[in-house]
């Protein structure tokens, strides 16, 4: 039996279905009945209804100890995909309290109950600083505390330490770090809402980079990961780095919506996310633009793929491509 947590995500939504689809047994934790629902759909939009059928889906959180007791009951294995992603200031204490104690919690259970292995899953941002002569990030590159980092990227190193600590008490672990994660039925969180942003138009664009990857690259190479004897490592999970003005007008293009054509700098970026914290402060509204984000929009990191490529000869799917798969289903919802 397989644990899966975040499954009512993006990433965890795609495993279930992957999982199923080689003909594993899942377990999936769920916080809320009505979160069911956007897996479910995806199932349902993927005519893989049927195998929706197959998921136990278990009541609890990673921050519940009685219930994960309960849910790890018969488990070999665990993919641990739930987290939370905010780069909006107020919400430290709960990445902290999610991202890193969630983490302990599930690799604790994992060690109690003999797990046979764990995959976790973590992000780019977790990744070490370049260096003043270094031009690329890869799995190595050394993680520097004096540097500034996000609350976000802070929690997920937090997280990578904890399950460390596991590797090294007998909890066999794979960390994947994939880049930003494009894939369909999750169209208000994570890469979703920059869909929904160019529908409703996007004035600016910047030219900033990141490494994008399929979420069906993600899970499919988890499974391979967990079922491979590799353990106490953890993988890069990038198909392309690709500029932010281009990946913005291929979605442009994809759902046939006017084209960004204003170029902000960086001191404008710096500007939107001060008015943005000032009204957040005043309206006590949910920050929609943060220094982070700003920080992100300009910066031009390449990351690597090199080492998942050489250890699993896995080829990426093309971004451009995946981004006009997913927007010929996006225009149709």
């Amino acid at each position: 039996m397989n644990l899966v947590t975040g499954g009512t995500g993006l990433v965890g939504a795609h495993l279930l279905l992957h999982l199923l689809q080689n003909g594993e047994k899942v377990r999936a934790l769920f916080r809320a009945e009505n979160s069911i629902q956007k897996t479910k759909n995806l199932f349902n939009e993927l005519k893989k209804g049927d195998l929706f059928n197959q998921i136990e889906w278990f009541p609890g959180n990673i921050n519940d100890i009685p219930a994960l007791e309960k849910a790890f009951k018969d488990i070999v294995n665990v993919y641990h995909c739930a987290a939370l992603i905010s780069f909006d200031g107020v919400e430290e204490e709960n990445l902290r309290k999610i991202n890193i104690e969630g983490t302990a919690n599930m690799v604790n259970c994992g060690l109690a109950f003999g797990v046979k292995k764990f995959c976790y899953v973590s992000s780019i941002a977790a990744l070490g600083d370049l260096k003043e002569n270094d031009l690329v990030i890869t799995e190595e590159t050394e993680w520097n505390p004096e540097k500034p980092h996000s609350d976000y990227a802070l929690s997920k190193f937090g997280a990578e330490m904890e399950i460390w600590r596991a590797e090294q008490e007998g909890l066999p672990c794979v960390i994947v770090n994939p880049g930003v994660i494009l894939g369909t039925g999750f169209w208000d969180s994570g890469s979703g809402e920059i869909f929904m942003k160019v529908k409703n138009g996007i004035p600016f664009y910047t030219n900033g980079s990141s490494g994008f990857v399929a979420v069906e690259d993600v899970v499919s190479v988890m499974y391979q990961l967990m079922k491979s004897s590799i353990s106490g490592e953890r993988f890069t999970l990038i198909s392309e780095n690709i500029v932010f003005k281009e990946f913005l007008f291929w979605i442009s293009e994809g759902i046939s919506k006017k084209k960004p054509s204003f170029y902000a700098r960086p001191w404008m970026t710096a500007i939107i996310w001060r008015l943005d914290w000032f009204f957040s402060m005043v309206f006590f509204q949910r920050r929609r633009f943060s220094r982070a984000t700003a920080k992100s929009l300009h910066t031009t990191a390449i990351y690597s793929n090199d080492k998942i490529k050489s250890k699993l000869n896995h080829e990426f799917q093309p971004i451009k491509e995946v981004v006009k798969n997913v927007t010929f289903v996006f225009s149709k919802k």
